[in-house]
């Protein structure tokens, strides 16, 4: 494990791969991974949904995509192994929105040469990740530029929601009847420019061909439209 704070660059193909840690006290820190192509048009910052981790395969996919487009990214684990454990805390959205806080803040405050600090920041947030990330996005206010739900729980992010300041993207497939209906509640509660895109014949999990494909499209285009 990397001593907290510190980073490990690896280069391919004018690609920065760097290991992390970020540092959420005096003694512990959380692993991620963070990748920037040259010249990125802003850095997407991951929050992944309950029982994952930043090996979640589907984030990774829709990582890989957008950085084919020209944005860097940052997937790192929510909560520690010992957190992790207890369940209870992977629904603690307030203890997941703070770590969105401090990868922000790690970011902001890095010094690698090709993370320029004034890149504009987006938040990736899937299921229960996708609270944590509104939740921060209205703490930071305008540090945070867009954010993308996929299959998200945006709900849970209660009183938050109309102090969204960042315009947002909710993306639900089609079979996941339940949880179209609460991304709609929480839309009618937002007062920042939002969209919501039902995925034709995708589950909840988007395991069906081509649907994750659809979810990195549209979520580069947000992006785009917003960094």
């Amino acid at each position: 494990m990397l001593p907290a704070g510190k980073v490990e660059v690896t280069m391919s193909t004018a690609i920065e791969h760097v290991e992390i840690i970020i540092e959420i006290g005096r003694l512990t820190g959380l692993p991620g991974a963070l990748t920037m192509p040259e010249r990125a048009a802003g850095l997407i910052i991951f929050a992944h949904g309950s029982g994952s981790s930043r090996l979640s395969p589907r984030n990774v996919a829709v990582s890989d995509w957008l950085v084919e487009q020209g944005c860097a990214t940052l997937l790192f684990d929510l909560l520690t192994p010992d957190e992790a454990a207890d369940r209870r805390n992977v629904f603690d959205i307030e203890l997941l929105a703070s770590r969105m806080s401090s990868a922000t803040n790690f970011v902001r405050q890095s010094n690698l040469p090709t993370l320029s600090n004034q890149l504009p920041i987006g938040y990736f947030g899937a299921s229960t990740g996708a609270a944590a990330a509104l939740v921060a996005a209205a703490e930071l206010g305008d540090q945070v530029a867009a954010i993308v739900s996929r299959g998200g729980r945006p709900d849970l992010a209660g009183d938050a929601l109309p102090v969204v300041n960042a315009p947002t993207l909710l993306l639900v497939g089609s079979l996941d009847g339940e949880v179209i209906e609460l991304n709609r509640r929480a839309q009618q509660q937002m007062t920042c420019e939002s969209q919501l895109i039902i995925i034709p014949g995708a589950s909840h999990l988007f395991e069906e061909p081509g649907t994750l494909e659809q979810v990195s499209s549209h979520a580069g285009h947000w992006f785009s439209r917003h960094f």
